[in-house]
């Protein structure tokens, strides 16, 4: 079984580093047919595609009252996509982040983190439960409310993303120019192996983890929410490769972006998700890794090197005290 488990796991890597390198081809060459900066494309399709895998767990985990999962999924993928994804993409080739970026997009992702780490604290400070040992105890939901709320500010997000890239076009790009349907021809493609092999690699990853005996909070908070980022990592590095620095950044941000506003506000309409004292620690963890990895972009407006390995690091000691914790 676990010889089983291993082969579905290096399957899936297989699928989602082949599909994340045709969607990436796809969607630059997108962004050439309709000159629309790459950036752009980062922050809607791609991130959307790349999140797939975080929509499918969560909405399943809401639709069966699985809460932990459904709000750790989201809070560990963000966690491990600003801190892994994008300092790996930096020690890969250091990431140069544009100015516009810096005043729009990253400003949003560390808003709605902020808003839903009040919106979801509040009571659960309130309840005294925040400070006991009762880290499992539900002490707090995000209400349905909240999720109207933050569905409309991820329409509003998109509304403005697609109204300024037809305001401000970009100039022809240097790169393969392809027809349409070709374009999207192998974004399709991309997003299905990605999909497929980011779903192979969660199941082999948990089944894995169970056989060793990882608890299953740990499991939804590292495993899974690992697992279901993967094809961000995957599309990421391999935009970093292909030097395209725009498209790797935008796809991280946009996809957090999407996981708080876009995913949460789904999952919590469908189900009231229930919030405890660890998913409240784990809200300030994210809030806290947001505002570092601004304040790095904004030293000499890129990710450097040694920055990646710090953001590596503190990954590592973030997944050391959700263990120990």
């Amino acid at each position: 079984m676990f010889l089983f488990d291993a082969v579905i796991l290096a399957v899936g890597f297989a699928a989602l580093i082949k599909g994340a390198d045709l969607f990436v081809d796809g969607s630059s060459a997108l962004a050439r047919y309709f000159k629309v900066p790459g950036v752009i494309i980062g922050l809607t399709i791609v991130a959307l595609g790349t999140s797939a895998p975080e929509l499918a767990v969560s909405t399943s985990a809401a639709l069966q009252g699985s809460n932990e999962i459904a709000l750790s999924n989201v809070v560990g993928s963000n966690i491990f996509n600003l801190l892994c994804v994008l300092g790996i993409c930096a020690i890969i080739h250091p990431v140069p982040v544009d100015s516009a970026f810096l005043r729009r997009d990253f400003p949003i992702s560390i808003a709605a983190t902020f808003f839903i780490l009040i919106a979801t604290g509040l009571s659960t400070i309130l309840s005294g439960r925040l400070f006991r040992l009762e880290m499992e105890a539900t002490a707090g939901y995000v209400s349905r409310a909240t999720s109207i709320v933050i569905l409309l500010a991820f329409l509003s997000y998109m509304v403005y993303l697609i109204h300024d890239a037809r305001k401000h076009p970009e100039g022809t790009e240097e790169g393969e120019h392809l027809p349409l349907w070709k374009c999207f021809a192998l974004i399709a493609l991309g997003l299905a192996l990605v999909i497929a092999g980011g779903q192979g690699v969660v199941f082999g990853a948990k089944e894995i983890a169970r056989t060793l005996g990882m608890s299953e909070t740990l499991i939804g908070l590292t495993v899974v929410a690992i697992g279901t980022s993967l094809p961000e990592l995957a599309t990421s590095m391999i935009a970093a490769k292909k030097g395209e620095t725009g498209l790797a950044v935008g796809n991280v941000i946009g996809s957090n972006i999407f996981n708080l506003l876009f995913i949460l506000g789904i999952s919590a309409a469908i189900h009231p998700i229930g919030v405890n004292a660890a998913s409240i620690y784990d809200l300030i963890i994210l809030a806290s890794v947001s505002i570092l990895c601004l304040i790095f972009s904004f030293t000499r407006k890129a990710i450097s090197r040694l920055e990646g390995i710090i953001m590596i690091c503190l990954y590592i000691g973030c997944v050391i005290f959700a263990a120990i914790r």
